[in-house]
């Protein structure tokens, strides 16, 4: 049976916090130049979800010109500090292993559901080595909508152009958007507590497996595969 593995990122396989609001922060200064007096709440949402309320939050039009202006000047942020990622963040236990333990089957594909505009979701897996394994290409990324079951779709529907008809589709993530967006398309969806939601809460919005982190690699690769 051939499954396709759909990851988000940030506080699944990497924790960066704290870095988005200084990115935010600094690209509002370099766009329209006024300063920070709102922060939208992070887990979960897609990055034109999240720059359309940041922007009309501080007066401003939220156009897709604007916003495409807004995602070029959070790309501008990231590889500023692309050097010291490595050191702004950290790899969550057990995300180096389960992802080389699924890239080396080869009945298993790995790609993204990720709020992160695709060029921070190479940068942010790379700083840890995390993206061997990963195909990008095919990921479902938060520049595409506001909503993140778009993103589900799009990620099922270029992996199985790529790779073929996948007879099972594994949604993870560790907040209860993930979860939603996952059972939209009829996924397996996994929650794994290790950002903002408890295990509780992941299982109230309706996960079918609930991990408490992704260290114990062959429970999640048990988890993940039928």
């Amino acid at each position: 049976m051939r499954t396709l593995v759909l990851w988000d990122i940030d506080l699944t396989l990497v924790d960066y916090s704290g870095i988005g609001r200084r990115w935010y922060a600094e690209a509002l200064a370099t766009v329209v130049g006024v300063p920070l007096k709102h922060l939208p709440s992070f887990p979960g949402r897609t990055e034109r979800s999240l720059a359309r309320e940041f922007l009309t939050a501080h007066g401003i039009e939220h156009s897709d010109e604007r916003v495409e202006h807004f995602f070029a000047a959070l790309t501008e942020q990231a590889e500023q500090d692309r050097p010291a990622l490595p050191s702004l963040g950290r790899a969550l236990a057990g995300a180096p292993e389960i992802l080389s333990e699924l890239g080396a089957r080869e009945d298993v594909v790995q790609s993204l559901v990720t709020g992160n505009l695709p060029v921070l979701a190479n940068y942010k897996l790379a700083a840890f080595d995390l993206h061997h394994h990963i195909d990008f290409e095919t990921g479902g990324y938060g520049s595409l909508s506001e909503h993140r079951h778009d993103l589900v779709a799009a990620a099922i529907t270029q992996s199985s152009a790529k790779h073929g008809r996948f007879e099972s589709v594994v949604v993870v993530g560790d907040t209860p958007h993930d979860v939603a967006a996952g059972l939209h398309h009829g996924t397996t969806t996994v929650g794994v507590a290790t950002g903002r939601f408890t295990a509780d809460q992941l299982a109230e919005s309706g996960a079918h497996v609930i991990l408490p982190d992704l260290s114990d690699t062959p429970a999640v690769a048990r988890a993940l595969l039928p």
